[in-house]
């Protein structure tokens, strides 16, 4: 005579810790993305600020006016027509994936006028892409542990006022008779 043994099903394993029952990360698991101008400030700021932060470097200017034409609609009250900016696609599109994976996102490029537009545009690429994600800025004056964690929890919402000189300055007909009349085609300040 045999004798059968019953099998016992294993108890369905948990998620593990932090993960969902789908294996992603829960919402109060995934890092805050901070994202700085350089790489430098980005080592720096990852140090400072421990694992709960994901920190990653814009490299500059990802999105601007074409340089091969205007990038203004004369027709449209001199609306601009921002572009990504050639080369820094990549950069952009590894920053939104980023972006996905956090709970939020601090912008953490320099407190100056191309810092300022530099954080609009990231803010508004990121938002077209992940409306509901928080996305804020901090401000500093030096990479300093006491600083940059000091900026961390005054984070806040920038007013529009603060790009607009930045934007302005590319998008009014200043930039307009600066473009149609130099032939280097460089006005207005730096590009």
């Amino acid at each position: 005579m045999a004798v059968t043994t019953a099998k016992k099903n294993p108890a369905p394993k948990s998620p593990a810790k932090g993960k969902s029952a789908k294996g992603k990360p829960s919402a109060a698991d995934k890092r805050i993305l901070v994202i700085v101008e350089s790489p430098t400030k980005a080592a720096s700021f990852e140090k400072y600020l421990g694992a709960d932060y994901t920190v990653k470097a814009s490299m500059g200017h990802l999105i601007d006016l074409p340089k091969s034409r205007t990038g203004v609609d004369t027709e449209n009250n001199f609306e601009p027509e921002y572009i990504t900016v050639r080369g820094r696609a990549k950069i952009l599109k590894e920053l939104l994936s980023e972006a996905k994976k956090s709970r939020m996102v601090l912008l953490a490029s320099d407190p100056d006028r191309e810092g300022e537009a530099i954080a609009w545009h990231l803010k508004n690429a990121i938002l077209s892409k992940l409306e509901a994600l928080p996305v804020q800025r901090i401000s500093f004056n030096e990479v300093t542990p006491l600083a940059i964690k000091e900026a961390v929890a005054r984070r806040w919402q920038p007013p529009a006022p603060l790009t607009r000189p930045s934007l302005n300055r590319k998008r009014r007909a200043g930039y307009w008779i600066g473009w149609s009349g130099t032939a280097s085609r460089r006005c207005c300040g730096r590009r």
